[in-house]
């Protein structure tokens, strides 16, 4: 199983709505707005590191109101 968080900016006043979108997509376990940096992070899993960064993180990239994202995938 690969685990991987993406830090999301959102546009200005649109990190609540970006949340319900995101909790939607496939290999999203969970997402949370927050302070600081970024405005959502969102954790995902899948069987394979493909489905991490060419399926959620270039989704989530992709949605409107997304203004940047890092992804970090974990090594444990």
């Amino acid at each position: 199983m690969v685990r991987a968080f993406i830090m999301v900016k959102a546009g200005s006043g649109h990190a609540e709505s970006l949340l319900g979108t995101v909790r939607g997509l496939r290999h999203v376990a969970d997402a949370n707005v927050v302070a600081g940096d970024f405005d959502v992070i969102v954790e995902a899993e899948a069987e394979e590191v493909y489905d991490v960064i060419n399926g959620v993180a270039t989704k989530v990239r992709e949605l409107d109101n997304v203004d940047d994202t890092k992804t970090y995938v974990c090594l444990e």
